[in-house]
């Protein structure tokens, strides 16, 4: 091949390299401009330290200067600390600008733990607005980064969102009935697969959805696999909360980014049947599990994570959706008619 032939054909090449670099940041979205396309116009960033902390004074910082519900760390404040990037040639993709400058935050997962109690931490940060008003639409990204020998194991929680006036259920098959709580949280699955985790209402059949799963004992999954994790380097997720409006309409919203990429997207959905339920801010709830051992971390391991920030609107979801039937539209209701169901085809059999 002569060297006139060889230069075009490398020349083509960088074109089509340059091709796909600008059709993939066309397709990308910062996590302020989805804010904004949503109307999301209030934000806050979540403080960190100028210098590296242990255990304590991270706790104590964090007590101090994330604004937590019942002013403290609900579990995990001893596997705590802010810490220097453990992976600072890591260059997050996407087209957020990325502040890679001071300590990070570093949660550890004991070996051998599982569940809240005893592996990673969990808090919920409480959002007050200067006005008084109620968030119906929020917008959580952060940045996280897995140590380089992570094992996945079975899957844990990753931080997300959550609201209502019950600030403990919503969690650990503690399940809403429409008008105390509800949470979005994400998960790590096995091999690393990414989901949205959330514990919510399931009328209209939406368990049939090919994105979702159901499990009448804990959450619901949504786009399981839609997107996945790695390890040593940084990631950023950002997901959007709407809640649906009016309360008797399933028509919530859920989107995940990941690296500024749409990665699932789901409407349609039920989180309340009280307008008192609202959005409350940052559920930081990170651990292995799972309630069970076969869920623990076989080695002790950190997550890390940075750059946590928040957009937040007064307005709810305004997609269409459909109308719930009242009879379906708690999933505490529906397994106590089974349950009498059950009962009345027993009491049925020993009459007859």
């Amino acid at each position: 091949m002569s060297p006139s032939a060889i230069l075009l054909l490398i020349s083509c090449f960088m074109w089509i390299l340059g091709t796909l670099d600008h059709a993939l940041v066309a397709g990308q979205t910062p996590a302020a401009s989805l804010a904004a396309s949503f109307s999301l116009t209030t934000s806050t960033m979540m403080p960190f330290p100028s210098a590296t902390q242990s255990a304590s004074n991270a706790s104590s910082f964090i007590t101090s200067k994330w604004s937590l519900s019942k002013g403290h760390i609900q579990n995990g404040a001893s596997n705590l600390a802010f810490v220097n990037d453990p992976f600072p040639n890591s260059t997050v993709p996407g087209v957020t600008v990325s502040n890679t400058s001071g300590p990070v935050l570093q949660v550890t997962y004991p070996s051998g733990t599982y569940g809240s109690q005893t592996s990673g931490a969990q808090w919920y940060s409480l959002w007050n607005t200067t006005d008084g008003s109620q968030f119906q639409s929020m917008v959580l990204s952060y940045e996280v980064a897995f140590d380089s020998n992570f094992d996945w194991n079975r899957g844990g929680k990753l931080p997300g969102l959550r609201g209502g006036v019950d600030v403990e259920d919503c969690s650990g098959g503690a399940q809403p009935n429409g008008t105390d709580c509800f949470s979005t949280r994400l998960m790590w699955r096995k091999y690393a697969a990414g989901e949205v985790y959330a514990y919510m209402l399931t009328p209209n059949n939406i368990c049939s959805d090919s994105n979702i799963i159901c499990n009448s004992d804990y959450g619901v999954s949504i786009g399981r696999g839609s997107f996945g994790f790695e390890t040593g380097q940084w990631s950023r997720v950002t997901i959007l909360v709407q809640l649906n409006n009016p309360s008797t309409v399933a028509n919530g919203n859920v989107e995940l980014y990941f690296n500024d990429v749409p990665a699932l997207s789901k409407q349609n959905l039920y989180f309340r049947t009280a307008d008192a339920v609202t959005i409350g801010g940052l559920y930081f709830s990170s651990f292995f599990g799972g309630d069970d051992s076969s869920w623990a971390t076989p080695q002790t391991v950190h997550t890390y994570y940075r750059n946590i920030q928040m957009w937040g609107s007064s307005s709810p979801s305004s997609f269409s959706g459909q109308v719930v039937n009242a009879a379906s539209s708690s999933r505490g209701f529906e397994n106590m008619g089974w349950m009498l169901s059950t009962l009345l085809l027993f009491a049925l059999y020993y009459i007859g």
